[in-house]
C-alpha cells in the first residue's frame, strides 16, 4: 500500500461518525417513521436496542448526546420522550469518543499502569496516592471538588510508575469525559457507586501499597468494569 492510499485511510478513520452518533441517526430516523410525537414516550430501552439490532451501551450514550441536543428527554424512572419534532438537520453535540469507548481504554491502560505502580512505587508517591483517596473522602458531597480529587487519583497512579507518558496518557483519557459523559453520570450516578467508587480506591491504594502487581492490576479492572456496568444497565 502506497503511503497515499495508507493517509487516506488514516484520514477516513478519524472522520469515521462515532457509533453513538450513528445510533442517535437511527432513533431519529424511527421518531420520525413512526410519528412519534413530541411528549410521547418512546419504547423502552430494552426494546429500541433490539429493534436497531444494537447494544444496550450504545443506545445509552445515543440516547443521551440526544438529549443534549434537545430532541428528547430523558426522565430516570419514567423513561424516553420526545422533546421536540426531530428534523434531519438537527444538531447533536460533539463530544469526541463516547463514555464507553474511554472506559474500555481505561480499562486496559490503567489496569496496567496500576500494575507497574505497584512495582516501583516509591513512599513518596503513595503518600500522594493516599492524600487523594482522602481528599475524594473529604470532599463527598461536593460534585467538583470530588471529581479532582478523582482525576488526581488515578494521575497519581500513573506518576508513581516514574514514566511521564503514562501520565499524559491517563490525563488525556480523562479529559474526554466531556458533555456526554456527565450527563450519563448525572442520570446513573447513586449514592451507592460513589460509595463503592472510595471502597474501589481504597482496595487499589491497598494493592499498590503491598507492592502486589496483580492485586493492582484486578483492582483497577474491578472498579472500572464495575463503572461500565452501571451506566450500560442503569
Amino acid at each position: 500500500m502506497n503511503k497515499k492510499n495508507q493517509v487516506g485511510q488514516t484520514d477516513a478513520a478519524i472522520h469515521e461518525p462515532r457509533l453513538y452518533r450513528v445510533v442517535a441517526d437511527k432513533i431519529q430516523a424511527l421518531i420520525a417513521s413512526e410519528a412519534i410525537q413530541p411528549g410521547e414516550r418512546l419504547p423502552s430501552e430494552r426494546d429500541l436496542a433490539t429493534k436497531l439490532n444494537v447494544s444496550r451501551a450504545s443506545l445509552r450514550e445515543a440516547l443521551i448526546a440526544l438529549e443534549l441536543g434537545g430532541v428528547v428527554e430523558v426522565r430516570g424512572g419514567s423513561g424516553v420522550y420526545v422533546s421536540q419534532q426531530p428534523e434531519p438537520d438537527t444538531a447533536l453535540p460533539e463530544s469526541g469518543p463516547g463514555p464507553f469507548e474511554v472506559l474500555s481504554a481505561r480499562r486496559l491502560i490503567e489496569a496496567e499502569i496500576a500494575a507497574i505502580a505497584a512495582r516501583v512505587a516509591t513512599d513518596s508517591a503513595i503518600d500522594e496516592i493516599l492524600k487523594a483517596v482522602l481528599e475524594m473522602e473529604k470532599h463527598h458531597a461536593n460534585y467538583a471538588s470530588n471529581e479532582s480529587a478523582d482525576r488526581n487519583f488515578h494521575l497519581s497512579i500513573a506518576k508513581a510508575t516514574g514514566n511521564s507518558a503514562y501520565v499524559g496518557v491517563v490525563g488525556y483519557l480523562w479529559d474526554q469525559r466531556g458533555r456526554l459523559w456527565h450527563k450519563l453520570k448525572e442520570h446513573f450516578q447513586t449514592e451507592e457507586l460513589r460509595q463503592q467508587t472510595l471502597t474501589d480506591h481504597r482496595n487499589i491504594l491497598e494493592a499498590i501499597a503491598s507492592h502486589d502487581p496483580a492485586a493492582a492490576r484486578k483492582a483497577m479492572r474491578a472498579h472500572l468494569e464495575r463503572v461500565t456496568r452501571t451506566f450500560s444497565r442503569g
